[in-house]
């Protein structure tokens, strides 16, 4: 017997009287009204402990049901998951995180003009830092900045690290390929979250120095016009 149907018998006895037998509803609505009350209720779960213990019958649930359905049971289902997780950290760690993909590749310079020397020096002390990143970034304005002042590009804003790459290349066909794969570090570290790294940096710095000592082939392209000349060199 119950504590709310031991109360009531206790509640309708009086002295050696018989027990007195209540209809079956009005007996049920009398214990309903008995354990409504707070004492009975003290020890309850919360309703946040409730709807936890909820959510964690629904996990059990689905693993049960996915682990009948998975051959080898529970044991094979860990196996996929423990799979699926070291796919994704591969991929994560390959790739790595996740970037906006830009719809078309920013400029390679700010609004505020720098000689190549200024670029130069700014990469050099990033490198002293061991920021890579901005190492990289400074010394690919600076080849670029310098084959400006030299006339063999012109000054021209909103110019991309890939066309840059593919102007001066024309120009200097012998370092065409070290030139594309300049920009594409530049790419990779200021628009693709990639990090660089001190390799990256000292390709970069020797290519630099390569530019500056070689000698351009002239084409219709080639922008070595005094005016140009003077205009790069005002840059």
């Amino acid at each position: 017997m119950t504590a709310a149907g031991a109360v009531l018998v206790e509640a309708v006895r009086t002295g050696d009287d018989p027990p007195v037998t209540i209809p079956r509803d009005p007996a049920r609505e009398a214990a309903e009204r008995e354990l409504s009350k707070p004492m009975y209720h003290e020890n309850d779960p919360s309703l946040f402990q409730r709807a936890l213990n909820r959510f964690w019958g629904w996990v059990d649930d689905l693993f049960s049901a996915a682990s009948g359905a998975t051959p080898g049971g529970g044991f094979g289902l860990l196996v996929i998951v423990l799979a699926v997780v070291l796919l994704v950290g591969a991929l994560w760690w390959r790739l790595g995180t996740p970037q906006r993909a830009a719809t078309s590749a920013p400029a390679l310079f700010d609004d505020r003009p720098r000689s190549a020397a200024e670029h130069r020096a700014a990469s050099e002390a990033h490198a002293a830092l061991a920021h890579w990143n901005q190492a990289v970034q400074e010394r690919m304005r600076a080849m670029v900045r310098a084959l400006e002042e030299r006339a063999l590009l012109d000054p021209r804003p909103g110019r991309t690290a890939d066309e840059a790459a593919a102007e001066a290349g024309r120009t200097l066909p012998a370092h065409t390929d070290r030139l594309r794969s300049a920009a594409r570090e530049f790419d990779d570290v200021t628009y693709g979250g990639r990090t660089a790294d001190e390799a990256a940096y000292l390709r970069l710095a020797e290519l630099d120095r390569d530019l500056v000592t070689t000698r351009p082939m002239l084409t219709s392209t080639a922008h070595t016009t005094p005016s140009n000349s003077s205009q790069g060199a005002a840059e």
